[in-house]
């Protein structure tokens, strides 16, 4: 068996649920620190070590996969998943919570690098690039939905109308009056033993990976760590990842500091609509590109982006309720954009790169951290314009980068 439209199912739901585990810190990230009384900085260690998982496992998660073939990853991913959202779930301690965010990052971080070559197979490459604009369509509705899943079992939970339904009855009765934000991973404790159960019993085709999707060799990445613009781009992807994680983690927090905004309804609303226009922002990207060269694109969204940002920062209330979900429209293409760039910069090695690209996730765990140390000092708003810096490296690719192949436009087309 190779193709198949069951697998294709399967590897969108795959995408559903991991971007569901993957994207909920933002919107609970008010309640852990009422809950513990833990500090900015500290309470960024639940992105921090979720993040800096993806920089431990995302080149061993390719070994492993290359090894011991694709179903047995996925599996043991979503154990990882269950073990660290059941851990929270039973002992919601916060040393419990900062250990079980790497263990469930870790999980999520061999997904990614495993789901990709499976799509292609089952899928079939022409239609890989559909699928894969598709899957990452789903990614983005369930980060869209997760806040909101959140935000009505906790509403809901506190409110006191639980019994009326018997899942949210099952949830009052196992999570702890006090911590009513836990009921979330009780929800994605199910989620991941359903998986776990659908992926054992799925047949999975055979994948032969292409020379730019295996993990590569100890040499590869000896040559590609020798060049300049290697670098370059693992910074540049670095920060990225800290731009959007430095923002999703703090809106809902931000809004309550500066706003007296509810963190249950506003602020997992602002989290709920950052995700998803980042998400639809990528289908605007996409006309855009095929429009314009991917460097002016960069240029134009990244600037818009600042803009955003600072409206967000110093705007009134209802103001800035609706600048920080614009931030993530605008910050929508800057993951495909330099990731093509960085990868059309570079002639041989496209896999080892990519697995270089993958580590530079680990962004995502820094942003945080830094914006919350900075804010424990000097306030969170001032924390949070450390975000100039890194949209900044962002911005700064549209105007250094040379790729070999450039995005085909249909002007280029024309003149041809």
């Amino acid at each position: 068996m190779t193709r198949s439209r069951y697998i294709v199912g399967l590897i969108l739901l795959i995408f559903f649920v991991m971007s569901f585990l993957t994207n909920i810190p933002g919107a609970i990230i008010p309640d852990i620190i009422t809950s513990f009384s833990v500090s900015l900085t500290l309470v960024a260690l639940l992105p921090f070590f979720f993040f800096s998982a993806y920089g431990v496992m995302s080149i061993p998660a390719g070994f492993l996969v290359e090894r011991y073939s694709e179903k047995p990853v996925l599996v043991l991913s979503f154990v990882a998943g269950l073990v660290g959202s059941i851990s929270i779930a039973l002992h919601p301690t916060f040393v419990v919570i900062i250990v079980a965010s790497f263990v469930i990052g870790a999980g999520m971080a061999a997904l990614q690098v495993a789901i990709n070559p499976l799509l292609r197979v089952a899928g079939g490459e022409e239609h890989f690039a559909f699928n894969s604009a598709f899957a990452q369509l789903v990614f983005g509705a369930a980060s869209f939905l997760s806040p909101r899943v959140y935000s009505y079992i906790v509403e809901h939970r506190v409110d006191g109308p639980a019994a009326s339904t018997p899942l949210l009855n099952i949830v009052d009765r196992l999570t702890p009056s006090a911590l009513p934000w836990v009921a979330i991973y009780w929800i994605f404790a199910v989620a991941t033993v359903v998986m776990i159960v659908v992926i054992g019993f799925s047949p999975m085709p055979r994948v032969e990976r292409k020379d730019d999707e295996r993990a590569g060799t100890v040499s590869m990445y000896r040559d590609l760590l020798r060049k300049r613009v290697v670098w370059l781009f693992f910074g540049c992807v670095f920060a990225y990842v800290a731009s959007e994680q430095g923002t999703a983690n703090w809106i809902s927090q931000f809004l309550v500091t500066y706003h007296h905004a509810d963190p249950h309804t506003i602020g997992a609303n602002a989290v709920s609509w950052f995700w998803g226009l980042l998400t639809l922002g990528c289908l605007v990207g996409m006309l855009l590109l095929k429009l314009f060269d991917s460097r002016h694109v960069l240029i134009g969204f990244s600037s818009a982006t600042v803009l955003c940002l600072t409206v967000a920062l110093f705007g009134s209330a209802p103001v800035s309720i609706v600048a920080f979900p614009l931030v993530g429209l605008f910050a929508s293409i800057m993951w495909p954009v330099v990731s093509s760039l960085a990868l059309n910069s570079v002639a041989e090695h496209h896999g080892s790169f990519a697995g270089i690209l993958c580590t530079a996730i680990v962004g995502g765990a820094f942003g945080p951290v830094i914006i919350g140390r900075i804010g424990d000092v000097f306030g969170l708003r001032v924390g949070m314009c450390f975000l100039y810096l890194t949209f900044g490296c962002v911005l700064s690719v549209g105007f250094w980068a040379k790729p070999l192949i450039s995005n085909a436009t249909v002007l280029q087309k024309k003149e041809a």
